[in-house]
């Protein structure tokens, strides 16, 4: 609990506007301190990159640059050390650092305000706080892409069933399936990579909306802070949310993609699977059954999609009907991407955790991959490539090959050539090189087929693109 100022202390706030303290509601409601705290080294940093813009500008004086930049510095340090008491009557980050500062040098923290508003203040700090979350998200997601480069690379032979509908269509390998989610996981990068290019552009200057009659330098202050440029439309820089729509629309994709695997972990590490066996670093057991195993981090993965898509609606949804410029809706768009990022960046790390620990049973994996008839359109290609059918009654005669296996409670490669002949004629033993599952995986060298030959291509291409 802090202590909460007399109403003339709030109100100095405020410059004397008002004549009383707004009641509880109204200052619970309104404040954001609770939350916008985390905008705090953000906060600081603009407003000293703002300081010594002005002082470089000769609108405020060098001593007073100086004893700015001491103070925030201090300011920062107190909150890094847990030292600082954030006041919910100051309402936000912005005020608390400022009130904070005043106590620290008295006067000259009054003029660092000059020439800017808390509107493209916070546009700045929010835009700062997203472009490291776009870093965090790409330092994730490339340590993530090597987790599964590694599997890839020890699977990149090893056979196991591909699947559509959830029923075994073809034999592919491990390898081909990592393979296929190091290609989700790069489109992810490249929209992580976009998102950060766009929002590369500062606020800063552009003041409550208008701009601002000082003759300040909004590239020095730009550059100062890492932006490209600085925005074009000052109305434009304090209404744009764009760049937190573009993170948290990067990040539902994301955490869709990552969903997809954990299912794909929850179902393989089942005792009907078996295809993968998770470490107790991310399992738990069961408080009544002992033999139990539960696949909770894969399950908790899955379950993230639900929060950031939903930050992602919230978002869209307070921004939808505002008019230019800042609304006090806005402050509303910090706490689900806050919550979103966290969540995905815990996706993330768990995820490649769960990855490089994972032991993969190809023993199991091949015995699947051998059953379902999965080398069927092996069958079905070899009649058109050898035995000149059209694929059509390759089709039907391959179906007709598989009715009679049923029958017989078998697998194609188990029928003798008799039986098969007896369907069609033109068939040979040859049918038989291309019925093993090793050998189907091996026949597709398609430019992205899963022949073991080209998952090792594709696994150089992304340790060169990594680097």
């Amino acid at each position: 609990m802090t202590d909460r100022p007399t109403p003339d202390a709030a109100n100095s706030m405020w410059g004397g506007r008002f004549a009383a303290g707004p009641d509880a509601i109204m200052e619970a409601i309104n404040a954001s301190i609770g939350f916008d705290r985390r905008l705090a080294a953000q906060d600081i940093r603009g407003s000293r990159a703002h300081a010594a813009m002005l002082a470089a500008q000769g609108i405020i004086t060098p001593s007073d640059a100086a004893a700015i930049e001491e103070g925030l510095l201090t300011v920062l340090s107190e909150i890094e050390g847990g030292g600082f008491q954030f006041r919910t009557d100051l309402e936000d980050i912005h005020m608390n650092v400022e009130a904070r500062l005043k106590a620290l040098i008295g006067d000259p923290a009054g003029r660092l305000h000059t020439a800017r508003s808390r509107n493209d203040q916070v546009a700045t700090d929010f835009r700062l706080w997203v472009r490291d979350q776009c870093d965090a998200a790409i330092a994730g997601l490339e340590a993530l892409i090597r987790a599964a480069l590694t599997q890839a690379e020890a699977g990149a032979d090893w056979v196991m069933p591909g699947f559509t509908h959830l029923q075994t269509a073809q034999p592919v390998t491990w390898g081909h399936h990592m393979m296929a989610h190091v290609e989700m996981w790069g489109r992810d990068l490249g929209r992580f990579r976009d998102a950060r290019a766009r929002m590369n552009e500062s606020p800063l200057g552009a003041a409550a909306l208008a701009g601002t009659g000082f003759p300040i330098d909004r590239e020095a202050t730009a550059k100062a802070l890492g932006f490209d440029r600085p925005m074009a439309n000052s109305l434009d820089a304090v209404s744009d949310r764009d760049f937190a729509l573009e993170f948290l629309g990067a990040a539902s994709i994301c955490a869709m993609h990552l969903s997809r695997l954990a299912e794909e972990m929850v179902i393989w590490s089942s005792a009907q699977f078996r295809f993968v066996a998770m470490s107790d670093r991310w399992s738990t057991g069961s408080s009544i059954m002992p033999q139990k195993r539960n696949p909770d981090a894969a399950e908790l993965i899955r379950a993230k999609i639900g929060r950031i898509l939903g930050a992602t609606v919230a978002l869209f949804t307070i921004m939808k009907g505002l008019p230019l410029a800042y609304s006090k809706d806005m402050q509303e768009d910090k706490e689900q991407v806050f919550d979103a990022a966290d969540s995905l960046m815990l996706a993330l790390a768990a995820m490649e955790g769960m990855l490089r620990d994972l032991t993969v049973n190809r023993e199991a994996m091949e015995r699947a991959a051998a059953s379902g008839f999965s080398t069927a359109t092996d069958l079905a290609d070899w009649l058109v490539r050898e035995a000149g059918l059209p694929f059509r009654e390759a089709h039907h005669v391959t179906g007709s090959l598989v009715a009679k296996a049923e029958a017989r409670e078998v697998d194609l490669p188990d029928l003798s050539l008799g039986e098969m002949q007896a369907v069609n004629p033109a068939i040979t033993a040859a049918v038989f090189d291309v019925l093993g599952v090793q050998n189907s995986v091996a026949s597709r060298t398609s430019y992205g087929g899963t022949a073991p030959v080209r998952v090792r291509e594709q696994i150089a291409r992304w340790k060169e693109r990594l680097g």
